[in-house]
Protein backbone atom coordinates (compact mmCIF):
# COMPACT_ATOMS: atom_id res chain seq x y z
CA UNK A 1 0.00 0.00 0.00
CA UNK A 2 1.36 3.65 -0.79
CA UNK A 3 1.96 6.09 1.57
CA UNK A 4 0.14 9.56 1.81
CA UNK A 5 3.35 10.94 0.37
CA UNK A 6 3.95 8.36 -2.40
CA UNK A 7 0.12 8.80 -3.46
CA UNK A 8 0.81 12.81 -3.42
CA UNK A 9 4.01 12.76 -5.76
CA UNK A 10 1.97 10.27 -8.16
CA UNK A 11 -0.86 12.11 -8.11
CA UNK A 12 0.84 15.34 -8.75
CA UNK A 13 2.97 13.64 -11.23
CA UNK A 14 -0.02 12.86 -13.27
CA UNK A 15 -1.39 16.72 -13.18
CA UNK A 16 1.72 17.45 -14.59
CA UNK A 17 2.43 14.83 -17.33
CA UNK A 18 -0.95 15.83 -18.49
CA UNK A 19 -0.64 19.70 -18.57
CA UNK A 20 -3.77 20.06 -15.64
CA UNK A 21 -1.38 21.96 -14.07
CA UNK A 22 1.18 24.19 -15.79
CA UNK A 23 3.74 25.90 -14.10
CA UNK A 24 5.12 29.34 -15.34
CA UNK A 25 7.18 31.38 -13.14
CA UNK A 26 9.14 33.47 -16.16
CA UNK A 27 5.64 34.15 -17.81
CA UNK A 28 2.68 34.23 -14.97
CA UNK A 29 -1.19 33.50 -15.45
CA UNK A 30 -4.04 36.57 -14.68
CA UNK A 31 -6.46 35.16 -12.51
CA UNK A 32 -10.33 36.14 -12.82
CA UNK A 33 -9.18 37.83 -9.34
CA UNK A 34 -6.80 39.39 -11.11
CA UNK A 35 -3.74 37.99 -9.21
CA UNK A 36 -0.53 37.01 -11.15
CA UNK A 37 -0.32 33.71 -10.69
CA UNK A 38 3.06 31.35 -11.84
CA UNK A 39 0.55 28.14 -12.04
CA UNK A 40 -2.48 27.19 -13.74
CA UNK A 41 -4.55 24.23 -12.84
CA UNK A 42 -7.46 23.19 -14.56
CA UNK A 43 -8.29 18.87 -13.11
CA UNK A 44 -10.95 18.31 -15.27
CA UNK A 45 -8.44 17.64 -17.87
CA UNK A 46 -8.25 14.10 -15.96
CA UNK A 47 -11.34 12.74 -16.64
CA UNK A 48 -10.13 12.52 -19.99
CA UNK A 49 -7.47 9.98 -19.13
CA UNK A 50 -9.37 6.78 -18.00
CA UNK A 51 -5.78 5.41 -15.70
CA UNK A 52 -5.67 8.58 -14.03
CA UNK A 53 -9.13 9.03 -13.44
CA UNK A 54 -9.31 6.05 -12.41
CA UNK A 55 -6.44 6.29 -9.93
CA UNK A 56 -8.15 9.26 -8.64
CA UNK A 57 -11.40 7.90 -8.36
CA UNK A 58 -9.93 4.92 -6.16
CA UNK A 59 -7.63 7.34 -3.77
CA UNK A 60 -10.48 8.90 -3.30
CA UNK A 61 -12.67 6.26 -2.40
CA UNK A 62 -9.57 5.04 0.32
CA UNK A 63 -9.17 8.98 1.97
CA UNK A 64 -13.13 9.07 2.46
CA UNK A 65 -13.15 5.42 4.02
CA UNK A 66 -10.03 6.12 5.94
CA UNK A 67 -10.82 9.06 7.42
CA UNK A 68 -14.80 9.97 7.05
CA UNK A 69 -16.68 5.92 6.80
CA UNK A 70 -18.86 5.95 4.77
CA UNK A 71 -21.71 8.60 4.50
CA UNK A 72 -25.19 8.50 2.97
CA UNK A 73 -24.52 10.56 -0.02
CA UNK A 74 -21.72 12.21 -2.19
CA UNK A 75 -21.81 16.21 -3.31
CA UNK A 76 -20.18 17.31 -5.73
CA UNK A 77 -19.03 21.24 -6.27
CA UNK A 78 -20.08 22.03 -10.02
CA UNK A 79 -18.48 22.34 -11.86
CA UNK A 80 -15.13 20.41 -11.25
CA UNK A 81 -16.14 18.41 -8.23
CA UNK A 82 -19.42 16.81 -10.11
CA UNK A 83 -18.10 14.43 -12.74
CA UNK A 84 -15.38 12.35 -10.13
CA UNK A 85 -17.56 13.03 -7.83
CA UNK A 86 -20.51 10.94 -9.24
CA UNK A 87 -17.64 8.10 -10.72
CA UNK A 88 -17.12 7.80 -6.55
CA UNK A 89 -20.71 7.79 -5.77
CA UNK A 90 -20.50 5.01 -8.32
CA UNK A 91 -17.98 3.06 -6.46
CA UNK A 92 -19.24 3.33 -3.06
CA UNK A 93 -22.57 2.80 -4.29
CA UNK A 94 -24.02 5.54 -2.92
CA UNK A 95 -26.56 8.93 -3.97
CA UNK A 96 -24.96 11.03 -5.90
CA UNK A 97 -26.13 15.11 -5.62
CA UNK A 98 -24.31 18.44 -7.27
CA UNK A 99 -24.00 22.15 -5.77
CA UNK A 100 -24.20 24.49 -8.49
CA UNK A 101 -22.07 28.07 -7.57
CA UNK A 102 -25.63 29.67 -7.42
CA UNK A 103 -29.18 28.89 -7.33
CA UNK A 104 -30.52 28.49 -10.87
CA UNK A 105 -32.63 31.83 -12.22
CA UNK A 106 -35.91 29.21 -13.36
CA UNK A 107 -37.88 26.72 -12.99
CA UNK A 108 -37.44 25.61 -8.96
CA UNK A 109 -34.37 27.66 -8.67
CA UNK A 110 -32.51 25.30 -7.10
CA UNK A 111 -29.25 25.25 -5.76
CA UNK A 112 -28.33 21.53 -4.73
CA UNK A 113 -29.55 19.24 -7.63
CA UNK A 114 -30.67 15.67 -7.41
CA UNK A 115 -32.27 14.19 -3.88
CA UNK A 116 -30.69 14.90 -0.51
CA UNK A 117 -32.65 14.39 2.43
CA UNK A 118 -32.47 16.17 5.87
CA UNK A 119 -30.64 14.79 8.21
CA UNK A 120 -27.79 12.75 5.64
CA UNK A 121 -24.13 12.93 5.90
CA UNK A 122 -22.11 13.78 3.52
CA UNK A 123 -18.88 14.53 2.05
CA UNK A 124 -18.21 16.79 -0.81
CA UNK A 125 -15.53 15.92 -3.90
CA UNK A 126 -14.15 19.09 -5.28
CA UNK A 127 -11.22 19.45 -8.09
CA UNK A 128 -9.20 22.40 -6.45
CA UNK A 129 -9.21 24.31 -3.18
CA UNK A 130 -7.60 27.80 -3.73
CA UNK A 131 -8.92 30.41 -1.45
CA UNK A 132 -11.96 27.81 -0.19
CA UNK A 133 -14.63 30.40 -1.20
CA UNK A 134 -16.53 28.53 -3.38
CA UNK A 135 -16.04 25.36 -1.60
CA UNK A 136 -17.22 26.72 2.12
CA UNK A 137 -20.08 28.50 0.02
CA UNK A 138 -21.07 24.65 -1.21
CA UNK A 139 -21.05 23.96 2.75
CA UNK A 140 -23.10 26.43 3.56
CA UNK A 141 -25.83 25.20 0.97
CA UNK A 142 -25.85 21.79 2.48
CA UNK A 143 -25.87 22.87 6.18
CA UNK A 144 -29.23 24.99 4.93
CA UNK A 145 -30.51 21.63 3.81
CA UNK A 146 -29.86 20.56 7.24
CA UNK A 147 -27.31 18.43 5.78
CA UNK A 148 -24.18 17.04 8.15
CA UNK A 149 -20.66 17.48 6.25
CA UNK A 150 -18.00 14.71 7.58
CA UNK A 151 -15.36 16.04 5.11
CA UNK A 152 -14.28 17.18 1.81
CA UNK A 153 -12.05 15.61 -0.52
CA UNK A 154 -10.34 17.20 -3.13
CA UNK A 155 -7.44 16.85 -5.93
CA UNK A 156 -5.30 19.30 -5.52
CA UNK A 157 -5.14 22.65 -2.58
CA UNK A 158 -2.79 25.52 -2.99
CA UNK A 159 -2.61 25.75 0.13
CA UNK A 160 -3.06 29.28 1.11
CA UNK A 161 -3.57 30.42 5.13
CA UNK A 162 -6.51 32.36 3.68
CA UNK A 163 -7.81 28.62 2.85
CA UNK A 164 -6.76 26.52 5.90
CA UNK A 165 -8.14 29.40 8.07
CA UNK A 166 -11.50 29.23 6.73
CA UNK A 167 -11.77 25.42 6.76
CA UNK A 168 -10.42 25.37 10.21
CA UNK A 169 -13.43 27.80 11.22
CA UNK A 170 -16.30 26.08 9.46
CA UNK A 171 -15.08 22.96 11.12
CA UNK A 172 -14.76 20.80 8.04
CA UNK A 173 -12.24 18.35 7.78
CA UNK A 174 -10.21 18.58 3.92
CA UNK A 175 -8.20 15.90 2.49
CA UNK A 176 -6.45 16.15 -0.45
CA UNK A 177 -4.46 13.98 -3.12
CA UNK A 178 -1.70 16.44 -3.50
CA UNK A 179 -0.90 19.73 -2.71
CA UNK A 180 1.84 22.69 -4.03
CA UNK A 181 4.63 21.23 -2.04
CA UNK A 182 4.20 17.75 -2.95
CA UNK A 183 3.59 19.54 -5.87
CA UNK A 184 7.44 21.51 -6.12
CA UNK A 185 9.22 18.43 -5.03
CA UNK A 186 7.59 16.32 -7.96
CA UNK A 187 8.23 19.02 -10.43
CA UNK A 188 11.81 19.62 -9.46
CA UNK A 189 12.79 15.97 -8.95
CA UNK A 190 11.52 15.06 -12.71
CA UNK A 191 12.99 18.42 -14.11
CA UNK A 192 9.65 20.35 -14.76
CA UNK A 193 11.12 23.23 -12.82
CA UNK A 194 14.59 24.18 -11.99
CA UNK A 195 16.24 25.40 -8.11
CA UNK A 196 15.45 28.94 -9.51
CA UNK A 197 12.06 28.83 -10.71
CA UNK A 198 11.42 26.35 -7.68
CA UNK A 199 12.26 29.15 -5.42
CA UNK A 200 9.66 31.93 -7.28
CA UNK A 201 7.26 29.32 -6.90
CA UNK A 202 7.64 29.44 -3.56
CA UNK A 203 7.57 33.06 -2.80
CA UNK A 204 4.38 33.39 -4.98
CA UNK A 205 2.40 31.12 -2.74
CA UNK A 206 3.76 32.73 0.78
CA UNK A 207 2.40 36.18 -1.28
CA UNK A 208 0.30 35.49 -3.94
CA UNK A 209 -1.88 38.73 -4.34
CA UNK A 210 0.77 41.10 -4.75
CA UNK A 211 3.73 38.73 -6.17
CA UNK A 212 4.74 39.92 -9.45
CA UNK A 213 3.69 43.63 -9.24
Amino acid sequence: MRTKEETGLKVAEFLLQIKAIELSPESPYTWASGWKSPIYCDNRKTLSYPKIRTYIRQQFVTAINESFGKPDVIIGVATGGVAIGALVAEELGLPFAYIRAEAKGHGLGNRIEGVVEKGQTAVVVEDLISTGKSSLSAVDALKAANVNVKGMVAIFTYGFEQSRKAFADYGVPLQTLTDYETLLKQALQAGYINEHQSSLLRAWRENPSVWGQ
